[in-house]
């Protein structure tokens, strides 16, 4: 039966025995049936009430939230967070309340979920990374082919983030402030003097080590150059060294 295997797949997603991506010889790769069968999970789940206390809740009974235990290991804080049922969250990982982690994300150990953020469906979240608060990481089911959004170890992602449409952040970047990316906006990296734009596969790649600030620039033609026009636009304005390092200290206080 179809719900026998989302079962199976949702335990073992939640175990960390199955992703719906990995890292093979340094490339990622998706794991399309995943996916599918995620996807049918929703498709024969049916709505039913699942409200608790004076709160109201309706969600298709296949998909309900996740329940941790002590022995898990996972630290969330009181104060309205869900994780959504497969769902793998490692021992030593923080959740900050209110937050959102959505079917068949993964977060590794050491990371922190603040206030307000959200894991998106799929999202691949690696060790020792911080995802600010209200920053949002965009979850992807269909296509199944598609990879979703990456962020690997030791990664800082700053308050009022967006990150969307598969985007893949390479270790040790730090991502400034209010910063969105997405496969259709360039990142000039204006340490080289060029622009980064998405590759063959349409996945816009964070080098590592990058610190990306909000940037803009002008338009090249149409009446948009006349009017003084710019487009957004984020910026590599340096490689990440030891004095960033040291503005980050504060969140080994904070585990």
């Amino acid at each position: 039966m179809q719900t026998d295997n989302f079962n199976a797949l949702v335990r073992d997603l939640e175990s960390g025995k199955v992703r719906v991506a990995e890292k093979q010889d340094g490339e990622w790769k998706v794991n399309s049936r995943v996916k599918e069968i995620i996807l049918e999970g929703f498709r024969y789940g049916q709505l039913t009430d699942m409200s608790e206390g004076r709160f109201s809740f309706f969600d298709k009974d296949t998909i309900p939230t996740r329940k941790f235990t002590v022995e898990d290991g996972v630290r969330i804080v009181p104060g309205g967070s869900a994780v959504r049922t497969g769902a793998y969250l490692a021992p030593s990982v923080i959740v900050m309340p209110p937050s959102y982690i959505n079917i068949g994300a993964y977060v590794d150990a050491g990371t922190m979920i603040d206030s307000h953020a959200l894991v998106g469906s799929c999202a691949q979240v690696g060790k020792h990374v911080h995802l600010s608060a209200a920053s949002q990481l965009g979850g992807v089911l269909e296509p199944v082919g598609a990879l979703p959004v990456i962020i690997e170890d030791n990664v800082f992602i700053g308050g009022n983030c967006g990150i969307y449409e598969g985007t893949i952040v390479r270790e040790n970047a730090v991502i400034a402030t209010g910063v969105i990316i997405n496969s259709s906006t360039a990142i000039y990296d204006a340490v080289k003097g060029e622009y980064i734009r998405a590759n063959e596969a349409g996945q816009m790649v964070v080098p590592e080590g990058a610190v990306v600030v909000a940037g803009s620039r002008p338009v090249t033609k149409g009446p948009g150059v006349a009017a003084g026009i710019h487009i957004y636009t984020p910026v590599i304005v340096k490689y990440r060294d030891a004095g960033t390092d040291a503005s980050l200290v504060l969140e080994d206080l904070l585990r």
